[in-house]
């Protein structure tokens, strides 16, 4: 599991730390490893041409001394200084270690400093800015994005907020960053995330310092520590039996999706409630459902069948008779998951029945909406909550008591009392109608065998990413491409456990 850790826990961390060092050491680790993460980048040292574009602070500090490691290896270094609190220490090593610094002005722009380089290494504002890039930052960062080069940004992407991930005006686009002591929320949060490129971590000591995450990213082996695993005494009943209310004779497809998604995580059993249609739709595609005809329209029994966990929501509808399903379902003592109709019933909730239920529930309870659902849930504008995906992630938890699973770009989950989950397998690849239907149906088979919300969470949505690469090696997909590599993704985590 990779941790992170927010600006004010790590400055905190850092002063005890180099309350024990020698002077400067600390910049000195983290300047080495930054040294030796630009070597890597490079076809060799001698010989090539690198930029530092450096601003104050200790972040061009780590660069400099970088520099001045790289410089006596053979490398022609210079470094543009953007603005007048430039670490001085660092540029009289660079200068004593044959490299050149001078300072920047956008008046004074040589665009073949940028253009020429072999590598650009982005330290011009550190873990504490914010409020977007001003000139002359913003000028370096805009001409580093149109050189050829490679850009290693140091400890984060100049322009992106570390502890939100949010980008309000310019930054840097690196295609690799080289983080130190721990990882920033920033680096794994859109629209920061995909500024960071490729995340490199060096150990600078700073772990014994540092109290528990403000969010973290799983990994292959975490995951698989997680997943339900049967042995020779488990039955159908144990493995979980899943309630599915999704689907209308207006979208029978999200029955037929949800289902399937089930079935290929593992549920023991999936029972199913709709109208004839949809029922003979999911019968024709998944044969060894249990269905029954269970129409919220007409049916005057809306309580969960014999189940371990439901999940609702799925293009089930939004009259009436679907809201008294909802509530009915939140009434229950189950695990649920809601989903797409679901969420919007609880948007459109104006007496407040079915969020008072909702937040009145002890059993395992997950809501899953995309950036709309979840803007329409708090009544913000979608762009908001797309810019601050973490501020209304831990917002929408905090407002309903329960676990909440923001799809998008980065997937977040958040849970009360607990840290923050960012999804590393996210792709452009599940932007497509019914990839959402597949993930309730995942999640809600994680749920039915016993795993609590926050963690069925986290594994539904790390092998839900996962299949959409699996199943056509990486080209476009549909939403049903991910039923069978729903299966090779729970083989490919297991195999990493």
């Amino acid at each position: 599991m990779r941790s992170a850790h927010t600006v004010s826990v790590v400055r905190e961390a850092e002063q005890v730390l180099m309350a024990r060092l020698p002077d400067g050491a600390l910049m000195r680790r983290a300047a080495t490893g930054l040294a030796v993460e630009c070597a890597r980048l490079l076809p060799r040292v001698y010989g090539a041409r690198i930029l530092l574009m450096v601003g104050g602070g200790d972040n061009g500090g780590d660069a400099l001394y970088a520099g001045a490691d790289l410089a006596t290896r053979g490398a022609t270094v210079h470094a543009l200084l953007a603005g007048r609190g430039a670490h001085q220490d660092g540029i009289a090593a660079l200068r004593a270690a044959g490299g050149r610094a001078w300072w920047f002005s956008d008046a004074e722009v040589d665009e073949t400093d940028l253009f020429d380089a072999d590598l650009i290494v982005d330290g011009l504002v550190g873990i504490g800015g914010c409020g977007g890039l001003r000139k002359p930052h913003s000028t370096l960062a805009l001409l580093a994005a149109n050189a050829p080069a490679p850009v290693v940004s140091v400890d984060l992407p100049s322009g992106v907020d570390a502890d939100t991930g949010e980008v309000p005006g310019h930054a840097v686009r690196a295609d690799v960053t080289v983080t130190f002591g721990t990882h920033k929320p920033g680096l794994f949060v859109d629209p920061g995330a995909e500024h960071a490129g490729r995340i490199r971590f060096v150990d600078i000591g700073l772990a014994p310092e540092l109290p528990g995450p403000a969010l973290v990213r799983p990994q292959a082996v975490d995951i698989a520590s997680l997943l339900p695993v049967p042995d020779a005494e488990t039955d159908k009943y144990r493995r979980g039996v899943l309630d599915v209310r999704a689907g209308s004779d207006r979208y029978r497809g999200a029955a037929v999706l949800c289902v399937g998604g089930a079935l290929r995580t593992g549920v023991g059993m999936v029972r199913y409630g709709g109208g004839a249609a949809v029922v003979d739709q999911v019968l024709s595609r998944w044969p060894e459902t249990v269905a029954s005809l269970l129409d919220p329209q007409s049916s005057t029994d809306l309580s969960p069948a014999r189940a371990s966990a439901v999940v609702i929501g799925s293009g089930r509808g939004t009259y009436p008779a679907n809201a008294d399903e909802l509530r009915a379902v939140l009434d229950s003592d189950l695990p649920v998951l809601v989903d797409a109709d679901g969420l919007t019933l609880l948007a459109g909730d104006e007496e407040g029945r079915s969020v008072e239920l909702l937040r009145e529930r002890t059993a395992h309870t997950l809501l899953t909406p995309h950036a709309g659902e979840l803007a329409r849930l708090l009544g913000v504008d979608r762009g908001e909550v797309e810019a601050r995906r973490l501020e209304h992630v831990t917002r929408a938890r905090d407002h309903f008591g329960c676990t909440v699973l923001l799809k998008g770009s980065t997937t977040l989950i958040a849970h009360p009392g607990a840290p923050v989950v960012a999804n590393p397998t996210g792709t452009p690849l599940l932007a497509t109608a019914g990839t959402g239907d597949v993930l309730s149906g995942a999640i809600g088979a994680l749920l039915s065998s016993g795993v609590p919300a926050r963690e069925a969470a986290m594994c539904g949505a790390y092998l839900h990413g996962r299949a959409a690469v699996l199943a056509r090696d990486g080209a476009p997909i549909g939403a049903s491409d991910l039923m069978d590599a729903l299966s090779l993704a729970v083989e490919e985590v297991r195999r990493a456990g």
